[in-house]
């Protein structure tokens, strides 16, 4: 009986585990250049003296889905979006560096480059990009950002910095704030291979009716664990009567 027990109170948990990974999906389906999270359920036997007899239920996130999504037109020139494969290196909020694939950039009050999070572009000396005072600001395929100064004649173009991108051969992981890294916090080194296409911004890659379905799944299998329960419950109470009678 109590193997029943155990493994639908498991089951319903980590049911509600996975429910937060696509309800957190979903709430993302507009979040430029957000990348889904993968979830996935296995049994595991539980460890210890005696037989392993008893298993439990475990919901895990394995990996992010880091699929490209389409590119959407938006004919701003801070707008910038990874053709291909790639990321654009941001300062993280811990103070590390950490990759993104949203490229909704603006300039803050103090003149830095950043995401549309508030987080500082990395440059190519792996420092955060300030941008001077300009009219017009450009960003190539490659990154680099040139700029008409304010003031100056429309031929006396400067070039400022170039935006760093890279390009991974390991997969990279998720941390808690949706920016990615790589093992060991380690920062990488900047890729040749790496192109941008300015004006342009990329999708997210979340598709909207597979997380619906998976979070309605779950919730059937929810109300299937708790019943589970129910009837361990039950037959425990029973079998109490039946040893009360003898």
């Amino acid at each position: 009986m109590d193997k029943l027990l155990y493994v639908s109170m498991t089951g319903a948990r980590e049911n509600l585990a996975a429910q937060q990974v696509h309800a957190n999906n979903l709430a993302n389906v507009t979040t430029t250049g957000f990348k889904a999270d993968l979830e996935q359920a296995r049994a595991m036997r539980v460890l210890g003296d005696g037989f392993e007899s008893r298993v439990y239920a475990m919901s895990e996130r394995p990996a992010t889905d880091t699929t490209a999504s389409t590119l959407i037109q938006t004919g701003r020139d801070l707008d910038v979006a990874i053709d291909g494969s790639g990321w654009i290196a941001v300062l993280g909020p811990d103070g590390q560096e950490a990759y993104t694939r949203g490229g909704e950039l603006q300039i803050n009050a103090a003149n830095q480059l950043v995401t549309g999070s508030g987080l500082p572009v990395m440059g190519s000396g792996n420092v955060p990009i300030s941008i001077p005072p300009a009219e017009k600001i450009q960003i190539a395929n490659d990154g680099t950002i040139t700029i008409l100064p304010l003031g100056d004649e429309a031929t006396d173009l400067a070039q400022i910095d170039q935006i760093k991108l890279v390009n991974p051969e390991q997969p990279l992981f998720k941390g808690a704030d949706g920016l990615m890294r790589a093992d060991n916090f380690e920062a990488l080194p900047a890729a040749q291979d790496v192109f941008l296409r300015s004006g342009y911004i990329e999708s997210s890659n979340v598709n909207a009716v597979g997380e619906m379905t998976a979070i309605i799944s779950l919730s059937r299998q929810f109300e299937l664990q708790i019943n589970m329960m129910k009837t361990a419950e039950e037959n425990s109470s029973a079998a109490t009567e039946i040893l009360s009678l003898s």
